[in-house]
């Protein structure tokens, strides 16, 4: 259980990272642009595909290209969450995005779910809406973008879950290569667009944002690697290294989301909270 407490440890330091960069008067694109070379190198060493062995025309390009647009996308629309709608619900939404990725399984993969776990999802697009757009303290001026971005990071991510399930079953192609090229596609967009701002915007370059990207990369990266390595050592156990992510970082989300940026929750927001772990748990174990 050790690797998934790192994992929770990794995520939930993604979004604190993100929160204190803007707080802290960093950019927060030249941070998600300078956080693909570091998660690119520890792939290739820690993973070390053999890319000798690739045939580039055989590779799954139409799956590559969207999760390469979508990944540098999903942290800016992440970061505006973690602005305007906070820790706690920005957290609970990238969760629950796997009720999407679920519904994906059943539609597109032709998987066959349990009656609790029907449920389970029913619960999570009901936690959603406990969730989202009921917070004390928030101006009318501010409720659309309260509301918009973690519905945006809930579909984004529940998006990004299914291409890379996709990617996963993919038998020809390593899944630690394809992890490492759509690493690669994601820096070279995310670079092209800082030299566009550079050129066009007279965007400065900023030798904080790119040490505070380098630490985003490796967090990144560590979520990946625990993660992985959780299933590996419980392989007899997936649903509980399943529970134990999705729980965990919901609820140290919203204890740091209360205690380290003093969010303030409605009871409904509350409510919301425990029918989402509510949900993960019908959905893993039933």
């Amino acid at each position: 259980m050790h690797f998934v407490l790192i994992s929770i440890c990794c995520s939930v330091a993604v979004a604190v990272l993100l929160k204190y960069a803007r707080q802290t008067g960093v950019d927060t694109w030249q941070m998600i642009v300078w956080n693909y070379p570091v998660a690119l190198v520890l792939t290739y060493f820690i993973f070390q595909p053999d890319l000798t062995k690739v045939t580039w025309s055989a590779l799954p390009w139409r799956i590559y290209l969207p999760i390469t647009v979508l990944l540098p996308g999903l942290f800016m629309l992440l970061s505006y969450s973690l602005r305007y709608a906070g820790l706690v619900q920005t957290e609970v939404a990238q969760r629950l995005s796997l009720v999407l990725s679920l519904l994906a399984a059943a539609f597109l993969f032709g998987e066959v779910f349990s009656a609790w776990r029907i449920a389970g999802i029913l619960v999570g697009f009901l936690a959603i809406a406990f969730l989202i757009g009921w917070r004390k303290g928030v101006s009318q001026s501010q409720g659309s973008r309260y509301l918009l971005f973690p519905l945006l990071v809930f579909v984004g991510y529940g998006a990004i879950d299914v291409l890379f399930k996709t990617v996963a079953l993919e038998v020809h192609v390593p899944y630690t290569t394809s992890l490492l090229l759509i690493f690669t596609g994601a820096f070279i967009l995310a670079f092209t667009c800082f030299i566009v701002q550079c050129v066009f915007k007279k965007l400065h370059f900023s030798t904080k944002s790119m040490y505070w990207g380098g630490m985003l990369g490796a967090l990144n990266f560590g979520n990946i690697l625990f993660y992985m390595r959780a299933h590996q050592a419980l392989v007899e156990n997936p649903s509980v290294v399943f529970a134990g992510m999705n729980i965990g970082v919901i609820g140290v989300g919203a204890l740091l989301g209360v205690l380290l940026f003093k969010e303030k929750l409605s009871r409904v927001n509350v409510f919301g909270i425990a029918l989402a772990i509510i949900a993960v748990l019908m959905i893993a174990y039933f």
